[in-house]
């Protein structure tokens, strides 16, 4: 009876060219997502405590001045297309 087991591995083709070039860049991929995954949390945190350290020394009254001006136009521009009609 223990003739008839057969307890070989059973035959696995060897991959094609395709199949190891289709492998490899799976693996490549998979790395080059964790390096962006890692990128986005790593440098969010250094980057949020660098502003606080330039924000500290500097009031943020200068960014609200620049975003200013932009609305102003836009006013201008809606009452010159109503004049004209």
């Amino acid at each position: 009876m223990s003739a008839e087991l057969d307890l070989s591995p059973p035959e696995v083709p060897e991959p094609t060219l395709l199949e190891s070039l289709l492998r490899y860049g799976l693996f490549l991929g998979a790395i080059f997502q964790l390096i962006c995954i890692l990128a986005i949390i790593i440098p969010s945190s250094k980057t949020h405590e660098q502003e606080s350290e330039a924000g500290d020394g500097k009031p943020a009254e200068p960014n609200k001045k620049a975003k200013g001006p932009a609305p102003q136009i836009r006013q201008k521009l809606k009452k010159e297309s109503k004049k004209k009609r």
